[in-house]
């Protein structure tokens, strides 16, 4: 196993992260460290980086790599953006930076920016056309995309750092300030001539800093029942009453408003004017928030090799491999309950009649209904139902996500609580609570279909019968320890379904 940091020096903040790279093409971060240097701060004057930020930048890396020397890191991939690319001094300060910490920063060119953004995007989501949108401190990346393949590409020299300097007049109200920076936006943005051809159901997706804290601000006022903002959707109307409101206040009030990190209360209004002003541009009513970016891209390309040239093509199933790997789990037990899960959805289609959408909810259930025996054996389907609710699982909607967790919180047993259910209220109605009950029947029952883990029970075909399921598997070896496990469930069957289920 590979440990390895990436260090992504931007114009506002300092980043570090330290993943283990698993064999067969999976990872996992296992630390961070975050510091707002403000490196790309007062060069809209001269384009000199200052003493003051290079001595502070200088400092959180030599804390970067003192986090790093600590667990043994030694492959370290240290990249820099938009303020050192532009900066006069930037052979000086890179020189510098080596000297004092032994780091050799990679300078990234405006492509290389985008295309690791697009990385990290492409291979998270399961959106099939979007257009991205990245704000960073000094430059704003435009992609667009359909089918997993690039269409045009923008770098626009501006982000929320040098916007914010730009338009900080003295005699301009907060107000008047973010409706310069709309207007100049929108001005840059018309320029952009693809920009004027998208396609109508294009979905515009968020990256960076500012679109993370507004996910957050959000899901605060929202009161939202999740911590997870990757896939977080904000609807245009809830994004213009935030920001109306943000733009109005002072920077102290700013700072005190819960999901504003420390370092981007007084670059925030600024970023929220470019989303206002590329939204209008775009006709867009809706954000979809990644929280994969320009370090995701990184992180793909240098654990999945082949990313550089594809994308990942099964996204959540790439994600849900990299939980059992990381988990030790039985994969064998795992791949078999899965494919006895998604057999049984097919045969009682006629029962419960779900859209082949839930077949994903499914799936996740499945493939880690045993993950919370990590924690501990007993009541392990409630600790994996935690796990899958706090996994932050790639390719697939907070929806979803809740309701496999419910799945395989609930296969080995009959009820759900009530309370804990409705903290998700919001999040889906009456119709989702009988398909997470029957979709636990259905998983209990391929848990039992191969308790011995050997794989006895090949396959599995139902026929309904008036009142009755029959129910025939077909098994290679002794089965009697399956089918026994099997019959168990047949009350909650019963119960789940309004049907007799015989097992043969």
């Amino acid at each position: 196993m590979r440990r390895i940091g990436i260090i992504d020096l931007g114009s506002n903040s300092a980043r570090l992260v330290l993943l283990n790279v698993l064999e067969g093409g999976y990872f996992t971060v296992f630390d961070e460290m975050k510091e707002p240097v403000r490196i790309g701060q007062d060069m809209e004057r001269d384009g000199f980086l200052k003493p003051q930020r290079i001595q502070h930048t200088i400092k959180t890396l030599k804390m970067f790599k003192r986090l790093c020397d600590s667990y043994n890191v030694t492959e370290i991939v240290s990249v820099a953006t938009a303020a050192v690319r532009r900066a006069k001094n930037q052979k000086s300060f890179l020189e510098e930076v080596y000297s004092s910490t032994g780091l050799l920063f990679r300078v990234l060119s405006p492509d290389e920016e985008a295309t690791y953004v697009y990385h990290g995007v492409i291979n998270s989501m399961d959106i099939p056309k979007g257009i991205i949108l990245e704000i960073g401190g000094g430059a704003s990346k435009i992609i667009y995309y359909n089918r997993r393949n690039i269409l045009a590409r923008e770098t626009l020299p501006f982000g929320s750092v040098n916007l914010t300097e730009k338009f900080s007049y003295e005699d301009l109200s907060p107000k008047e300030q973010t409706l310069k920076i709309e207007e100049y936006v929108r001005e840059e943005l018309s320029k952009i001539e693809w920009l004027k051809d998208l396609d109508p159901d294009v979905q515009l997706i968020g990256v960076g800093g500012s679109f993370r804290n507004l996910a957050k601000i959000s899901q605060k006022v929202k009161r939202y029942p999740m911590d997870m903002v990757h896939n977080y959707r904000i609807a245009k109307h809830d994004f213009t009453s935030l920001y109306e409101m943000i733009r109005n206040l002072d920077l102290d009030k700013k700072k005190n408003i819960k999901g504003i990190g420390s370092g981007r209360a007084d670059i925030l209004p600024g970023a929220f004017a470019a989303m206002k002003a590329f939204a209008d541009h775009i006709g867009s009513e809706e954000f979809v928030v990644s929280s994969s970016g320009l370090r995701e891209g990184l992180m793909f390309n240098i654990a999945v090799p082949q990313t550089v040239e594809k994308p990942i093509t099964d996204v959540l199933g790439h994600s849900l491999m990299t939980i059992t790997q990381s988990y030790g789990m039985d994969l064998k037990h795992v791949e078999h309950v899965i494919n006895l899960s998604l057999q049984l959805f097919k045969q009682l289609r006629v029962l419960h009649k779900f859209p082949r959408a839930y077949i994903k909810v499914l799936r996740v259930a499945a493939a880690l209904h045993d993950a919370g025996e990590r924690v501990k054996f007993y009541d392990h389907q409630s600790h994996s139902g935690y796990i899958i609710l706090n996994s932050n699982l790639y390719g697939i909607t907070h929806k979803d996500l809740v309701m496999a967790s419910f799945v395989a919180g609930c296969h080995n047993r009959e009820n759900i609580l009530p309370q804990v259910w409705a903290r998700y209220k919001d999040v889906f109605d009456e119709e989702s609570l009988d398909a997470v009950k029957k979709l636990g029947v259905i998983l209990r029952l391929a848990e039992s279909l191969d308790r011995s883990r050997v794989g006895v029970v090949k396959s599995i075909n139902c026929d309904v019968l008036g009142d009755s399921v029959i129910m025939k598997t077909e098994i290679e070896g002794d089965g009697a320890l399956e089918i026994k496990d099997a019959m168990n469930a047949l009350p909650e069957f019963r119960r789940s379904f309004k049907k007799n289920l015989e097992i043969l």
